[in-house]
């Protein structure tokens, strides 16, 4: 999706296009939403392609690109690295956009870095100042969906760090999202795990 915060970037030369392989020089997006600015800005602008969702969301087209950050969010991540984005539950929130296709592209990328982003804990109900259920959790929520699976989880951040998965045994994947849980949750969390692997994470 191309939106308004990418035309300050364009028009003082962050963004370039110029190191891409696929379609050099031009954004390519299958989807615009914005104000007034955004849609002057595209319109008849000939370095901004409208091409299908069949292409930008193709994982090989996303890969063909050096140093692809595929940076997306989730909902909850437990602490084998399966993520979900699309529900609490069984309750459906939002559709899986392009996760898959973006995490896979990104990984496959010359130096690319394939994120998943969350904040650690949900907000609390009724008091601002209190702590909110942790995200990171041992298991998903009963019908949550994985949308990015274990196996294909790389970077998971929040305001505490990241975790770097990719490789790494259900045990080594324990200790580094506890690490990134909430301070406040990280005691539940350590013992859910102990009680899971029968050995200390």
């Amino acid at each position: 999706m191309f939106q308004e915060g990418l035309i300050p970037l364009m028009e003082q030369g962050v963004i370039t296009n110029r190191n891409k392989k696929f379609l050099p020089g031009k954004v390519v997006t299958s989807l615009v939403m914005g104000g007034r600015r955004l849609y002057d800005f595209i319109d008849d602008n000939p370095e901004v392609l409208f091409v299908d969702g069949s292409v930008t969301n193709n994982p090989s087209i996303i890969a063909s690109n050096p140093k692809v950050a595929a940076i997306n969010s989730a909902i909850e991540v437990d602490i084998t690295g399966q993520v979900c984005s699309d529900s609490i539950g069984t309750r459906h929130i939002s559709g899986v956009g392009g996760q898959v296709d973006f995490e896979r592209g990104a990984a496959l990328s010359q130096g690319g870095v394939p994120i998943i982003c969350l904040p650690s804990t949900t907000k609390a109900k009724g008091n601002p100042n209190a702590i909110g259920d942790s995200r990171i959790v041992s298991t998903l929520k009963l019908g949550a969906g994985v949308v990015t699976s274990r196996y294909h989880s790389h970077y998971i951040v929040t305001e505490y760090g990241y975790a770097y998965l990719f490789g790494k045994n259900l045990l080594q994947r324990a200790r580094a999202m506890i690490d990134i849980a909430h301070p406040d949750h990280r005691e539940e969390l350590h013992k859910v795990a102990f009680e899971r692997f029968k050995t200390l994470v």
